[in-house]
């Protein structure tokens, strides 16, 4: 493990605001971290998947079910710090992504493409995926995060907000190709230097303003690289979150 070149660091804390405990939720039979592991265990690109833990029962949970797993501190305020922390027992990891532990339907695809696009442009540290959005609900709602990219495939800002944001409405935006608007999904890869840095910076202006850690990386003057997938996975966060991911994995 300590070998590794490229790293997936699943970073896992044990209690939630929105759902307390929702790592450890298991209607199914397995709980949603062990879901979640083993579809990063699915992606061809990595070296190794690790859960990075601030809690022995999360820690027990994953070493019951197989997982490598790393302790880090209970205090850190953010799943980047846990994964940074982490990082720094791996002195060979040069490609690290950060797979939150909520995100049991992650498409191993989708892990193996953002690898892929680290490691097709040398001089990035840091990319990301998102997909487009192709209704009004989504692009109005401020928990559908956006990002507008520009022609390199760089992020040019991260928004709340709509972005672009239309000053005359027309629905064929919605329908145009390419797509005029697109989701972040919230999974990184960083190369080494990059995460640890960031782990040391504080909060920027801009992302205390729309709470969104990755305005962090831009306003430091790094680039974001942005790869799109064909659409977004379905986190959870909520108890209904959680009912319809039970109610799907039954009818599967």
């Amino acid at each position: 493990m300590k070998n590794a070149r490229k790293v997936l660091i699943i970073p896992a804390r044990r209690r939630s605001t929105r759902l307390p405990e929702k790592l450890l939720l298991r209607e199914t039979g397995k709980t949603v971290l062990q879901y979640t592991y083993e579809a990063a265990c699915r992606a061809k690109q990595p070296d190794a998947v690790i859960i990075a833990v601030d809690d022995e029962l999360l820690a027990e949970e994953a070493r019951r079910f197989g997982a490598s797993v790393v302790m880090t501190s209970p205090d850190h305020t953010s799943g980047t710090d846990r994964v940074a922390e982490a990082a720094t027992s791996l002195p060979n990891a040069e490609i690290i992504v950060n797979l939150q532990a909520d995100e049991p339907e992650i498409n191993p695809a989708d892990i193996d493409k953002l690898f892929d696009t680290l490691e097709a442009n040398p001089r990035a540290g840091v990319a990301t995926l998102a997909t487009p959005i192709r209704d009004r609900e989504s692009l109005e709602d401020p928990a559908c995060v956006k990002v507008v990219f520009d022609n390199r495939g760089e992020a040019m800002y991260f928004s709340r907000s709509a972005i672009p944001h239309p000053r005359d409405w027309d629905e064929n935006l919605l329908t145009a190709q390419p797509a005029q608007f697109h989701q972040h999904i919230g999974i990184y890869a960083y190369r080494r230097w990059p995460l640890l840095r960031l782990a040391q910076l504080p909060p920027s202006p801009a992302e205390q303003i729309e709470k969104l850690e990755q305005l962090r990386i831009l306003q430091q003057g790094d680039a974001i690289l942005v790869a799109t997938v064909k659409q977004a996975t379905r986190g959870i966060d909520t108890h209904a979150d959680y009912a319809a991911f039970v109610e799907r994995c039954r009818a599967a």
